[in-house]
């Protein structure tokens, strides 16, 4: 919404700047109405309606273009939004007065301000009237585009950090099926262990399916919805973390590393009962010292530390890794949770794995329709919003270009047509294109410049202050500076030097013959 309205308020820029530029084509039409009658006032409500005008049909267009593109924006945000002019009238209101008096008000008090026997005499062209005020209106539009590109850029890059970023594990050709039990296997004193038995038959029969390598379980969330959270005890000190059950073979899978110690091993009947592995920064939590074999409380009982796991991103990647404790899914009952089986296939000829999963699902889960995902992509959604964030940037940066690079053609027009006699002179005096070109381009170069600078600070600040919504992140660099200013540059003067070029061909008799 911040983004929008500065492409409002650039919109608004460009309108004073233009209606400003084109006061003088209107400076006879306010003379002879003050020497008819006519008072300031009268000449500021006849701008200001023009402007309502403007304004209203402006609000109607845009109207009719939400209606139409709206089921592509639902589309894109997954959404269903349906647009009710009810519930947003009071906005749309208050944009309407806006503009008006802020679009409006500054021509409408400039133009009424002419003096009325210096423009009857004609000489009105040659005044510097409100030339500082379009320079420096120039110059905010410079700097809001620059905004934008810097902006684009940065978080272009930041999204792309993320996609590339190592997780610290593999996700790719592992899929995840929801499992899905009737209600009378989770009722009774053996609820759990009848739930595990089940799991483990549905592992066989899934091992057997050609592309299968590895099928375990756990109670691990890829999608950054929180894991279960519970009190460590270790040395009569309460660190609260996050605590995930797995069956064996789990970190195999998803390769995981041990960096210490060693792994959950089906062959030691230890590691289903009172065995622990935790991460690094549950290691960090506890300011543990050679870890291995230390005791710590879980649920009032005690388990043996066995192994040292690498940290991995299981959350938003606004969140930095959490400590956690694994534990086999057996201990405390935990099996009767079980609701995925998560399966690693073979890259080589996934489609026809995943269907034979498919047809072995139809018989095992008759009431439950088959449903699975990747791992990797479940994590990908983690970070979803940053990057829509990335594309809306992208198509804001594309509007406020189009619409300050409008600004800058009609102003360039304007401010080269009004000089065309001072061309036409130049070019019978002998001045060469080259030098007529940067003649006449060197100011919006300067402004350009000016604008950039301008925006480097507020564009620094604010990206920073997004940056840190993430705990991987990238730092600024200046590269995109560079390469933003590079582009702005480029643009105004591909703008200007083809206007300027136009007006160096122009026949100078034309500008003189009244000379």
């Amino acid at each position: 919404m911040g983004l929008s309205l500065l492409i409002l308020v650039l919109s608004i820029v460009n309108y004073i700047n233009l209606a400003t530029a084109n006061a003088v084509k209107r400076a006879k039409e306010v003379g002879v109405r003050k020497i008819s009658g006519a008072s300031k006032g009268d000449i500021v409500s006849q701008f200001l309606f023009e402007t309502a005008l403007t304004t209203t049909f402006s609000i109607l267009l845009a109207l009719v273009i939400v209606e139409l593109t709206l089921p592509y924006y639902n589309n894109f945000l997954n959404k269903n939004i349906v647009l009710l002019a009810s519930q947003f009238y009071i906005q749309l209101i208050l944009i309407f007065i806006i503009t008006i008096l802020v679009a409006g008000l500054f021509p409408a008090i400039y133009i009424s301000n002419f003096e009325t026997f210096k423009v009857l005499k004609g000489n009105f062209e040659r005044s510097k009237n409100g030339i500082w005020l379009r320079n420096g209106m120039l110059i905010f539009q410079f700097a809001i585009a620059a905004f934008f590109i810097i902006g684009s850029n940065i978080v272009y890059q930041q999204i792309k950090f993320l996609q590339n970023k190592d997780l610290g594990f593999k996700g790719d050709q592992v899929i995840s099926v929801s499992l899905n039990f009737p209600s009378v296997d989770y009722e009774g004193e053996n609820a759990a262990q009848n739930i595990y038995n089940k799991y483990n038959v549905i592992k066989q029969q899934l091992s057997k399916i050609k592309g299968v390598e590895e099928i375990s379980t756990g109670l691990i969330a890829f999608d950054g919805s929180d894991n279960s959270l519970a009190g460590v005890l270790y040395n009569d000190e309460l660190f609260k973390q996050r605590v995930i059950p797995l069956d064996f073979g789990m970190f195999e899978m998803l390769n995981i590393k041990i960096i210490k110690g060693r792994n959950f091993d089906k062959k030691l009947a230890s590691d289903s009962i009172n065995s622990v592995i935790i991460n690094e920064s549950a290691l960090k939590l506890m300011n543990l010292k050679d870890p291995i074999g230390k005791e710590l409380v879980i649920r009032e009982q005690k388990l043996k530390i066995i192994g040292i796991s690498q940290d991995f991103n299981l959350l938003s990647p606004e969140l930095k890794v959490p400590p956690i404790a694994f534990y086999n899914i057996k201990m405390f009952g935990m099996s009767q949770n079980i609701n995925k089986v998560y399966a690693k296939l073979k890259p080589d000829d996934m489609e026809n794995t995943i269907a034979n999963i498919e047809k072995l699902w139809s018989k095992a889960n008759t009431e439950y329709p088959f449903q699975y995902d990747f791992v990797d992509k479940q994590y990908a959604r983690t970070y979803e919003a940053y990057v829509k964030q990335k594309s809306l940037f992208s198509l804001l940066n594309v509007i406020v270009i189009i619409i300050a690079l409008f600004g800058l053609f009609s102003l360039a027009s304007y401010s080269i047509q009004r000089r065309m006699k001072e061309i036409a002179i130049r070019k019978t005096l002998g001045a060469d294109t080259n030098i007529l070109l940067q003649e006449l381009s060197k100011q919006y170069v300067l402004y350009c410049i000016i604008g950039f600078l301008i925006a480097i600070v507020p564009a620094y600040v604010l990206l920073q202050k997004w940056l840190n919504n993430f705990a991987f992140r990238i730092e600024i660099p200046v590269l995109p500076f560079f390469i933003s200013f590079a582009f702005l540059l480029a643009l105004t003067l591909i703008i200007v030097l083809a206007k300027a070029y136009q007006a160096t061909k122009a026949d100078a008799l034309k500008y003189l013959k009244y000379e």
